[in-house]
């Protein structure tokens, strides 16, 4: 049963929300909620996973801001109430990784000028993803990272090892932008999408909540070319020797039990990073961390604040 301090399904009163242009004219959504307080503990910037917008993670946010922190997140480009990059219904498509690490680069730099430090970034599944690459290429350099559920490999589906080439395949067979597959959050799989994500039918039930009433906001499926890209994107930053030169503590929260990513990924990069601490979940936790039931939300809480207030103290 999930318990809350907050309204999950409003924007909060001190919540501001935004435009901001990428370089190329591209306006993502964005929202702050500063910290109250004549002194802010600092500043995180919170960045979900494919398909997700803002308002998923309102109760984390909440949290943090309640414990003095300035929090900010954008919704991705190409998703939520970021537009789309396609014309093909609400599927979320990107052309290249490479656009997400530099909508991030340089909208981390806007944030770090004007926001108080010191300075914590943070990813969700393909959120974490592209926060580790963006560090790995020396494109942010926090205080901290936290990655949650970091999307680092996709599960092992029918065609096994072949699956990236696979997709290449499929992907050729038309449009690369149109969706990959129907609906769930993976192709070819009988699990409900709810029990891929989260173990707590009430935090599930917010999203759907969100996207009934903002209709705007919701994300279908991946595009091929996400998908294709995205097999791409992981490969490559799992042998970049870049990653062994990351300065900025990481703390990585992994369920072994993900049945959306594989969590071996995850736990054979932390390995590379020279200062990463590495916490897992069992089988109590489905995907989404920091949306479970409230046992393994609390921790996941506990050991993000306890890492913050060791590797990121008060400036």
């Amino acid at each position: 049963m999930a318990t809350s301090l907050i309204d999950r399904r409003a924007l909060p009163s001190g919540a501001q929300v935004r435009r901001w242009a990428a370089p190329d004219g591209w306006e993502m959504r964005v929202m702050d909620w500063p910290a109250t307080g004549p002194a802010p503990r600092g500043s995180i910037l919170f960045q979900g996973g494919r398909g997700d917008m803002v308002e998923k993670y309102l109760e984390s946010l909440a949290h943090w801001q309640a414990r003095g922190w300035h929090v900010t997140s954008f919704d991705w480009r190409g998703q939520g109430g970021s537009g789309r990059c396609t014309d093909a219904g609400g599927c979320g498509h990107i052309d290249d990784y490479g656009r997400y690490v530099a909508d991030l680069r340089t909208f981390h730099a806007d944030w770090v000028a004007s926001t108080p430090g010191p300075h914590v970034v943070m990813g969700h599944s393909m959120g974490g993803h592209l926060v580790l690459r963006a560090l790995a290429e020396g494109g942010i350099a926090p205080d901290a990272a936290v990655l949650v559920a970091p999307m680092l490999g996709f599960r092992p589906g029918i065609f096994g090892p072949f699956a990236e080439r696979a997709a290449r395949m499929m992907g050729a067979l038309g449009d690369t932008a149109r969706p990959a597959w129907k609906g769930n959050e993976k192709p070819y799989t009988t699990t409900p999408r709810n029990t891929l994500l989260t173990h707590d039918s009430e935090r599930y039930a917010d999203e759907i909540w969100w996207q009934t009433h903002q209709p705007d906001l919701r994300t279908g499926p991946p595009s091929w070319r996400w998908v294709i890209e995205g097999f791409k994107s992981m490969r490559e930053l799992a042998t970049d020797p870049r990653l062994g030169n990351i300065a900025t503590p990481v703390l990585m929260l992994v369920a072994t039990y993900d049945p959306l990513i594989d969590p071996r990924a995850a736990l054979r990069l932390a390995s590379h990073l020279r200062d990463c601490r590495l916490v897992t979940f069992g089988p109590e936790s489905a995907h989404e961390i920091l949306r479970e039931v409230d046992a393994v939300r609390d921790r996941a809480l506990g050991e993000i604040d306890a890492f913050l207030d060791e590797r990121a103290p008060r400036a």
